[in-house]
């Protein structure tokens, strides 16, 4: 697999997360107000960016959000090196603990990963999410 990841700025990130997660609504809906505190990463499939995540740090914690593959590069694996690439990073970072609110649909994939449902439930814009973590110790 010919990809790199590297750091990105928002503005970047936001391009992604607008076409996959929310197109039909407007740029500033996927606009996080802590975008200028975290730190973005995109993965690169030659000189095309085709996957986000954002992650905010604070507490020996570490929160990825908004984590965004585009719907044609879904499948290849390109996602699972950006996660992988993420939870190294939390680990040098001695982050005690990685989490996000995952897609309810999405647990599986996060699953593979080492994260466990917390129990924490929610549902926004009709769709159902959970909290899942990951405990270093």
């Amino acid at each position: 697999m010919n990809v790199k990841i590297q750091a990105i700025s928002k503005e970047q990130a936001w391009e992604i997360r607008h076409v996959v997660m929310w197109p039909e609504r407007e740029l500033e809906y996927i606009q996080l107000k802590d975008d200028d505190k975290g730190l973005h990463y995109g993965l690169y499939s030659g000189n095309k960016l085709v996957s986000v995540v954002s992650s905010f740090e604070k507490d020996a914690e570490m929160q990825f959000r908004k984590f965004a593959t585009l719907q044609e590069e879904q499948g290849k694996g390109y996602g699972s090196e950006l996660l992988h690439f993420l939870l190294n990073e939390a680990q040098k970072r001695d982050v005690k603990r990685i989490w996000c609110n995952a897609r309810k649909e999405k647990a599986p994939f996060y699953q593979k990963f080492g994260l466990v449902e917390t129990g924490q439930c929610f549902q926004r814009d009709q769709k159902k999410y959970m909290v899942m973590e990951k405990v270093f110790y």
